[in-house]
């Protein structure tokens, strides 16, 4: 998953394609006032920013911009799985439905300690909705691509690209008669993904090669996905979450009551295996929370972040990207100096922790 940032190249807020709604960096909605809909696919149970992720959606769902139609994970963890299940039922969302792989990697980093919180009178703190019954994240994609309208669903990738690449080479089926590079065409309006490492500022040259978790935990699947995805794709690499860090002032002070408490408990488990010395004082990197919040809020005049050039991305057999500027390209990369990285962390601050 996943710093004066950043002299912008000429033509670097160029649009796409034509805006949807006035003033939108990207083409995500059809008006000022239509909610983004969202699929979350995610690698949620390993770091903490996944967590996080979830509950920002969540938050500006309850204002109305954005709607949550499935979380899709490529980690085969039956404990991540039942903690999304689990923290969707906190936010009013028992219902959403969730993909979960039978292959994979099995991450509980926090998952399990927090799902086994109890109250004074024994009973589970967090518990997992009776309605918890998990699909596979490949037909599930595809059952909720189906039943969408065309050209109106953003997919949020900040896991691997496993199954993004997986449903490129599904055939027709009973739920589609549409091929999944199909649907992904038909449907789809943009994939925001957090990956990689871009770089595209002289001044953050130590960001230039490296191999960034999401793609090297599945290098073939991003590959692919860069080369074949048939529509728009936004990067948000390593350096933008680097650059904008969860508050551990809001975390002390902030996230006391339900919903918010969640998240909290969920940092306190993450951080007592992953830096037990600093605990809630950790600055965990706000990756996740990045791709999010870039298509959620996606209007220029906010002045959060800057788009790259059209181009191409690629990645290297060692999983290392590139960015090739091209007037044709279908991908970007966004970008955000370092006031700016300030204000979307306050964003963050009042968005998450809100009860």
């Amino acid at each position: 998953m996943k710093s004066a940032f950043f002299v912008l190249l000429i033509g670097v807020c160029v649009s796409l394609t034509a805006y949807a709604a006035e003033g939108d960096l990207l083409d995500v909605r059809d008006s000022q006032d239509s909610p983004v809909k969202l699929i979350f696919d995610t690698d949620i149970g390993g770091d903490i920013d996944d967590a996080f992720a979830l509950g920002l959606i969540h938050s500006l769902a309850d204002r109305g911009r954005c709607e949550l139609l499935g979380v899709t994970l490529t980690t085969a963890s039956e404990w991540a799985a039942k903690f999304v299940a689990a923290e969707n039922a906190v936010y009013g969302r028992p219902d959403i439905p969730i993909g979960l792989p039978e292959k994979g990697t099995d991450y509980n980093f926090y998952p399990s300690d927090t799902l086994g919180q109890t109250n004074a009178d024994g009973t589970p703190e967090y518990p997992v909705p009776d309605s918890y019954k998990p699909e596979d994240p490949v037909a599930l994609l595809r059952r909720l691509l189906a039943q969408a309208d065309d050209r109106s669903v953003v997919i949020v990738q900040v896991g691997y690209s496993t199954n993004l690449a997986n449903l490129l080479d599904t055939p027709g089926d009973a739920v589609s008669p549409l091929t999944g590079k199909e649907l992904a065409a038909k449907k789809v309006r943009l994939v925001s993904v957090m990956g990689g490492a871009f770089a595209l500022d002289p001044e953050l040259k130590q960001y230039a090669g490296m191999r960034e978790w999401n793609i090297i935990n599945d290098i073939p699947a991003a590959q692919k996905l860069a080369r074949e995805w048939p529509g728009e794709i936004v990067f948000g690499g390593s350096e933008i979450g680097e650059r904008i860090r969860l508050s551990s002032v809001s975390l002390k002070r902030d996230y006391r009551l339900r919903p918010a408490k969640f998240l909290r408990d969920a940092f306190s488990w993450w951080a007592s295996k992953n830096a037990p010395d600093e605990g809630l004082n950790h600055e965990r990197p706000a990756w996740d929370l990045t791709s999010v919040f870039f298509v959620v809020r996606p209007e220029e005049g906010r002045g959060y972040f800057q788009l790259s050039e059209p181009g191409f991305v690629s990645f290297d057999d060692e999983g290392a990207a590139t960015f090739t500027p091209d007037a044709n390209g279908k991908h970007r990369v966004f970008l955000i100096d370092g006031t700016n990285a300030v204000r979307v962390r306050e964003a963050f601050v009042n968005l998450c922790s809100e009860p």
